[in-house]
């Protein structure tokens, strides 16, 4: 199996685990998006967890953007909203899944 073929299975277990849990959690409370915040923060793990999270994938926000700017990746946009609607567990995967090909055709960066 290609690395590719790995980095898009992974962006759909990615993006499937993590709707088990909201699944379950929406199934209990409705689409009720401010218990759902409220609930990220409950207690000091899940605020931890949490604002790693939001850290983490702020910077990956800014480090792909550049680097899909240098590689030419088209409709990065869709990264962030991958991001946001599922989670980095998805989000980056798939972006190593669309730069796969074109990093793989750029000349190794030598200092």
């Amino acid at each position: 199996m290609s690395r590719k073929a790995v980095y898009l299975i992974m962006a759909i277990v990615g993006s499937i685990v993590p709707y088990l849990f909201f699944g379950r959690f929406f199934a209990a409370e409705g689409l009720d998006l401010v218990a759902f915040v409220s609930s990220l923060f409950v207690n000091g793990p899940a605020g931890g967890f949490t604002s790693d999270l939001l850290l983490t994938s702020f910077v990956f926000w800014l480090w792909s953007f550049h680097d899909a700017r240098r590689f030419e990746i088209a409709n990065w946009w869709i990264i962030p909203v991958v991001n946001l609607l599922i989670g980095l567990s998805a989000a980056l995967p798939f972006y190593m899944y669309l730069r796969f090909d074109k990093a793989e055709l750029a000349p190794t960066l030598t200092s």
